[in-house]
């Protein structure tokens, strides 16, 4: 069989995604407090036979730029206003029957029973279409919203992260497929030796198990994750069956999606079960220049101000300390370690400026920008689906909805007409869409330790 696209799209519970720029642009829904929002874009994509829907999540209102909320809130940045994505993704599922809904969490400040029991009961609800993006919390102001006055440091976070996904995958496993009888005649519920306590004790969770909610359709969600440092490659090499990614260069793709591949082959997995994702924003038009006039627009709105905020949330490093028109400074970040990274690789290689930086990160946390007809986007993906750069993309909006159905309306149908996306969906879970295998719980697919 001929080797398949996988395409998600992206979205935060939120008036923003990556592109700060959005909440002003003219044709964007400001309604994001309502379900008829996420409703409309998980339609248009279940439409255009999306493998899923993306929710990004922060925990905190930013506040590590200049130590203060203001400008965040008086300038709509990323996380600034937000609803909760597990709330949002059952709204999504009751409308859609076959769009995956994958929504983040995180292992810093949560129970993996809590996440084990909320995940498979959506996965119930959606009939088994619900994916975990695993997250370790990376900012101050998250540690304060739950009672901490530090948060954890970098390692620290995936050692704990390894436990809580290890406790979660044992109570999702706690029931067996056929536990459930339901028998009203023998009056027999459940079958007791097909229900297994979990009794886990380790450094940071105790849980007795078994779970309460029955095996899921999908038996576990998909696990999801977005691992750019080296201790978060491996990480997402052992446990992730799909990986969202951001490299704004073919070559810094390429490399990562070779890199996570051997790793997840060192960990004993096979690597066509680890879908890696990168992440772009399209701007689709009749035509190269229509599509370029739409970039610079979108791209004007950005504020160099807004992406400073998110790069220091990101980072956990305050940014506003800085001279804007210098070059970035090779500073230690506590955060989200890969993506400075990719800003200072930037700014060396085009001679950028902090200001500079902030202004990309507005127009889209430095996404890279898919830009001409629908003809040469199709271009631009296939080149990097077969030139070693991806599975499948992640789809970021520049105007919601507006960008969801120009790619749906216009990009897909070419991408079809090429024969590497489906026309229709062939099975109804998130994992079928995927490839992935249909019990998570298989030998073949159980990590080893690291």
């Amino acid at each position: 069989m001929t080797r398949q696209l996988h395409l998600g799209g992206f979205q935060i519970a939120s008036h923003v995604t990556h592109s700060h720029a959005a909440w002003r642009h003219p044709a964007s829904d400001p309604a994001f407090l309502t379900p008829e929002y996420y409703h409309r874009i998980g339609r248009i994509l279940e439409r255009g036979r999306f493998d899923f829907l993306f929710f990004a999540d922060l925990l905190s209102v930013p506040t590590r730029f200049g130590n203060d909320i203001d400008e965040s809130l008086r300038r709509g940045t990323q996380a600034s206003a937000t609803l909760d994505p597990s709330i949002v993704a059952a709204s999504i599922g009751a409308v859609t029957s076959r769009l995956g809904i994958a929504i983040t969490k995180s292992t810093t400040y949560f129970h993996p029973f809590e996440l084990a029991r909320i995940f498979s009961s959506l996965d119930h609800i959606t009939r088994g279409r619900i994916a975990w993006n695993i997250v370790t919390s990376l900012s101050q102001s998250e540690a304060l919203n739950f009672g901490h006055d530090e948060h954890l440091e970098h390692d620290l976070r995936y050692v704990r992260a390894q436990e809580f996904v290890e406790t979660a995958v044992e109570l999702w496993a706690s029931w067996e497929a056929d536990a459930l009888v339901q028998d009203k005649e023998s009056g027999v519920f459940a079958d007791p030796s097909r229900i297994h306590a979990v009794d886990r004790r380790s450094e940071h969770f105790r849980t007795r198990g078994p779970l309460p909610t029955p095996r899921s359709p999908q038996g576990r969600p998909v696990l999801i994750q977005a691992g750019s440092s080296g201790r978060g490659k491996d990480f997402a090499a052992k446990w992730a069956e799909a990986i969202f990614e951001i490299d704004p260069t073919p070559e810094g793709r390429r490399a990562y999606y070779d890199d996570v591949k051997s790793r997840a082959t060192n960990f004993g997995r096979n690597p066509e079960h680890v879908k890696i994702f990168p992440s772009f924003i399209p701007f689709v038009g009749e035509t190269e220049s229509i599509a370029r006039e739409k970039q610079a627009f979108h791209n004007d709105l950005a504020d160099p101000i807004s992406g400073l905020i998110t790069l220091s949330v990101h980072t956990d490093h305050d940014f506003s300390q800085y001279d804007l028109d210098k070059p970035v400074e090779d500073v230690t970040v506590t955060g989200t370690q890969g993506l400075f990274d990719v800003a200072r690789r930037l700014s060396e290689r085009d001679n950028l400026t902090l200001r500079d930086i902030g202004k990309l990160y507005a127009q889209g946390v430095l996404l890279p920008q898919f830009v001409g007809t629908a003809s040469d986007i199709a271009d631009q993906i296939e080149e990097g689906f077969t030139g070693g750069e991806a599975d499948g993309y992640i789809l970021s909006a520049a105007s919601s909805p507006g960008t969801f159905n120009d790619f749906v309306d216009f990009v897909v149908p070419e991408l079809q007409r090429r024969g590497l996306f489906r026309r229709e969906y062939s099975g109804t879970t998130l994992r079928e869409h995927l490839g992935l295998p249909a019990d998570p719980f298989a030998p073949r697919e159980t990590a080893k330790a690291s």
